[in-house]
């Protein structure tokens, strides 16, 4: 169930624990692409721009979860790394408790709002995506005990676990997908009521897995609270990183609302693009996640030069990976395309799209291994600093810029240049040993 990540041979390490992330990544990537195939089938690019809007809306509401979840994971990682066996499950249920109360808020801001935020995205398809959106709504709560019970998991070097459950999640959404819509028509409500179900599942499932470990997590449903100074350990550590999954969000909203002008069908290739683009990511997101769950255990074991050469490690094999991508992607654009929808129109452009934006993957196979470093640090400011120059420096200010001269091209390209703005980042703080200097630890933050 556990896994000492600051002993052993450091590649064989990384890809034993990393495998079972990128499976996992995988998976909900899969799960999530398949709406987006049920739509193109069987409801047409309608169906497409309203999944791709709402699911722009979900994954920003989702990414506060998952920065919340990472500052309790950074905050677990150390504590076990440090041996720190009470204080790590006095973390844990912090963590949960907290994570299932914003999510019920979360649950109702975005019902009650859902009409409003996506026509402030310029959505072509407002009342289907809005349909959408309020029933996926409900799978917030499902997401944030997820992200909570999953972070925990991982923390302690169980990746597996996670894995599992994803897995029974993708069979059980592609299943009701096909149920709901094909066999009942019941449009993008079927595709978002088939989401929430498997979620439910998901999240049902992981918290088995934990509550039976009581002896190693310490979680109780009866006896659920929340830790005054761990959750001021956990908030100092997680918001920054909602601020830059919000910031990242920000400039991609922006993108979205620029694409949304060009009309229905670029709006339904540009979400086709999207989830190829995040399927080709996962490996880079993956290794990412697992170097900085190994950092944050030598870290807190205070192996820093393990800690350091995880980070080079796992940036050559992030590199190598996404040249081949890359290569893959440029030769079988249209083949994959394919798979989503038949439209000609609309193929093709998700193909110049994805072509021109799947360069970028090199840039980000380097900046988000500095990224593991600070979050295995508990450096979770400079993850922030860099989505900054990323996102609002780099893409949004290129985005309002190309579209201005060049047009729809000119966004595209904006998206695939901005990434590399991070990476001078990323090379100035490793060299600058910061990511040593941990503010005593984390653990007495």
């Amino acid at each position: 169930m556990t896994n000492d990540l600051t002993k052993g041979v450091i590649w064989k390490q990384l890809v034993k624990f990393s495998i079972p992330l990128i499976l996992s990544s995988l998976l909900q990537t899969v799960y999530g692409m398949v709406d987006m195939i049920v739509a193109g089938h069987y409801i047409g690019s309608v169906g497409l721009s309203a999944v791709n809007n709402s699911a722009s809306t979900m994954q920003f509401i989702t990414q506060i979860l998952m920065g919340i979840s990472t500052g309790g994971g950074i905050l677990i990682g150390q504590y076990f790394g440090a041996g720190d066996k009470e204080n790590c499950k006095l973390s844990i249920t912090t963590l949960f408790t907290f994570s299932m109360a914003l999510g019920l808020v979360l649950v109702i801001v975005v019902a009650v709002f859902a009409h409003r935020l996506l026509a402030l995205l310029n959505a072509p398809a407002l009342e289907e995506a809005t349909s959408y959106l309020v029933i996926c709504a409900v799978g917030i709560l499902f997401i944030a005990g997820y992200n909570a019970t999953s972070a925990a998991m991982r923390s302690v070097g169980n990746s597996r676990a996670p894995l599992i459950c994803v897995a029974i999640t993708c069979v059980l959404n592609v299943i009701l997908d096909i149920i709901f819509t094909a066999q009942f028509d019941m449009g993008v409500a079927g595709l978002a009521l088939a989401t929430v179900i498997s979620q439910g599942i998901c999240f049902f499932v992981s918290l088995y897995i934990v509550l039976r470990k009581y002896e190693l997590f310490g979680l109780r449903l009866t006896k659920l609270y929340v830790r005054a100074d761990k959750l001021k350990s956990l908030l100092k550590l997680g918001i920054p990183v909602c601020i830059q999954m919000t910031v990242a969000n920000i400039s991609w909203i922006t993108v979205i609302y620029s694409i949304n002008s060009y009309g229905v069908l670029v709006s339904a290739g540009y979400g086709i693009s999207v989830k190829i683009k995040n399927l080709c990511l996962l490996f880079i997101t993956a290794m990412s996640s697992g170097s900085a769950a190994m950092i944050a255990q030598n870290i807190g074991a205070r192996e820093y030069e393990r800690a350091q050469k995880i980070l080079f490690t796992s940036m050559r094999i992030s590199f190598s990976v996404s040249v081949l991508i890359i290569a893959a992607v440029e030769l079988l654009a249209p083949q994959i395309v394919s798979i989503f929808t038949s439209e000609t129109e609309t193929a093709l452009i998700a193909i110049k799209n994805l072509r021109i934006e799947i360069i970028s993957q090199i840039f980000y196979a380097i900046f988000q291994m500095y990224h593991a470093l600070a979050l295995g640090s508990g450096h979770t400011w400079f993850v922030l600093v860099s989505s900054f120059v990323n996102c609002i420096l780099a893409r949004l200010i290129l985005v309002i810029i190309l579209n201005h001269v060049i047009g729809l091209v000119g966004i595209y390209i904006a998206c695939m240049i901005a990434p590399a703005s991070s990476v001078p980042v990323g090379f100035w703080y490793e060299r600058s040993n910061r990511w040593k200097k941990t503010s005593g630890h984390i653990i007495s933050v």
